[in-house]
């Protein structure tokens, strides 16, 4: 973290320690070619340097008095000067940030002493699952919850953004807390539940729709024939892990709610299929026929809302 003169705040955060250093003299030099009546009036730039996932450069101005820093102190504390010809305090220090990062414990270690949780957005669906010991997210249930109590009725629902801002707290939230309540007023617009919920599946490694089964969803969706059509789907879908047929299972349920009120929100099962195609269905490695398989994507959630009962049925539906 670096503040300004004018107490402007900037973060810079990375794991990859030449990355670190490549920033830390790109702002150097640039001090170093601000005219003199420009620069700050120390003469020291203090960096500090803190075991924790990040690291932080903090510049302390001297224009306050403060308590000296007691020197049994663990906190790896460089004070450099502003000369550029000082290219000792400069090896030193590239010397020590060496030794502090190879020093740093490992994620495993940081997640055992409980410094780290494990994160719910960008997770493996299954890992998410093996954690909180079920086969659909509690996230997706609060968020599907949240939307089919206050949500089904209002135009544009899934299609209309909402502030991104927002979003990302909620995001954090989940994240570091284990606890949510979408009925707090701070998550009082729908918009942001939905815009999370799309968000969650947006960033899983994987998509809802396996990279494996991916090409064989798409000649699916080709055949001419309905009914051949539709089993093939159904097959497929049958073939997915526990945890992708149970979340998929439950969203489309909820999605097919969400289009039997097209009168009223207008969203229909192809303005559905728009909306979610590319987030739960993508190829591995995209490739010119992005546009190809957009179209099918969009076609293939259309599909299995328009059919669900068909493809998630029992056998004998």
């Amino acid at each position: 973290q670096i503040t300004t003169v004018s107490g402007n705040e900037f973060l810079f955060q990375s794991d990859i320690d030449f990355l670190i250093l490549d920033w830390f003299h790109a702002i150097k030099n640039a001090i170093d070619r601000l005219p003199k009546e420009q620069r700050i009036t120390s003469r020291n730039l203090e960096f500090k340097l803190r075991r924790s996932s990040s690291i932080e450069l903090l510049n302390n101005l001297d224009t306050e008095s403060k308590e000296p820093k007691p020197e049994h102190r663990k906190s790896l504390i460089f004070r450099l000067n502003y000369s550029a010809s000082d290219t000792n305090d400069r090896n030193r220090i590239k010397s020590r940030l060496k030794k502090f990062i190879s020093r740093r414990p490992s994620l495993k270690t940081l997640q055992e002493k409980g410094l780290i949780k494990d994160q719910i957005f960008g997770s493996y669906l299954h890992s998410v699952c093996e954690h909180e010991k079920s086969t659909v997210p509690q996230f997706v249930r609060l968020c599907i919850e949240a939307v089919e109590k206050r949500g089904l009725d209002v135009d544009g629902i899934y299609r209309v953004s909402g502030n991104l801002a927002t979003i990302q707290k909620l995001r954090f939230v989940v994240n570091q807390e284990e606890k949510l309540n979408l009925d707090d007023s701070q998550w009082e617009d729908i918009h942001v539940v939905t815009g999370a919920l799309k968000m969650f599946f947006r960033e899983l490694p994987e998509p809802l729709f396996p990279y494996s089964l991916f090409e064989q969803f798409v000649e699916a969706i080709k055949i001419q024939d309905n009914a051949t059509r539709i089993k093939c789907i159904r097959s497929l879908v049958k073939k997915l892990p526990r945890p992708n047929y149970d979340t998929m299972k439950i969203l489309f349920g909820h999605l097919q709610k969400i289009a039997a009120k097209e009168s009223v929100n207008l969203m229909s099962t192809q303005s559905l299929g728009i909306v979610f195609g590319p987030t739960l269905l993508r190829p591995e490695k995209e490739t010119g026929n992005m546009a190809v398989h957009m179209l099918y994507q969009n076609q293939i959630v259309e599909l299995m809302l328009s059919e669900y009962s068909k493809i998630f049925g029992s056998e004998e539906d």
